[in-house]
């Protein structure tokens, strides 16, 4: 099931056109994200404090319909596991009043090890030490064989 959250589009989320401009569309993604993974227990401080750093290794958008001032949205965020060193987040951007995908975008990410500076060769396995509720971002409870 994905993780929701609720956004009320504001007035400086427009552009000149009167509709959310393209980089606002990613910067919900990421808050949406960021909520999922807070909700899921993590602590950005005991994640940088061992050692540890998400980044963004592709991000793409794909804009469906427009969002306008005052539309409030759901932004649907699902976690995949493709690889041992990737996590793909895939989100739909969901205009409450009627059920429409104003845009999705999808982003494959990686954990870095900051000392090393490199990717985390299992970061499932990573993510599961920071975090209460592993479930919320589609991570199973245990390793799968």
């Amino acid at each position: 099931m994905p993780h929701s959250t609720h956004i009320i589009i504001r007035s400086d989320d427009i552009d000149s056109n009167g509709h959310v401009r393209g980089s606002q569309y990613l910067n919900y993604a990421v808050h949406a994200r960021w909520s999922a993974l807070a909700q899921a227990g993590l602590s950005v401080r005991k994640l940088a404090a061992a050692g540890f750093g998400p980044v963004e290794l592709d991000v793409s958008i794909k804009y469906r319909r427009e969002l306008m001032l005052g539309d409030e949205i759901d932004v649907e965020t699902r976690f995949e596991y493709p690889s041992p060193k990737i996590v793909k987040v895939v989100q739909s951007t969901i205009r409450r009043s009627d059920g429409t995908v104003a845009a999705e975008v999808t982003s494959l990410t990686g954990l870095m090890n900051l000392t090393e500076r490199k990717l985390v060769d299992n970061a499932a396995a990573v993510w599961r030490r920071f975090l209460r509720e592993p479930s919320i971002i589609d991570l199973p409870l245990t390793e799968q064989r």
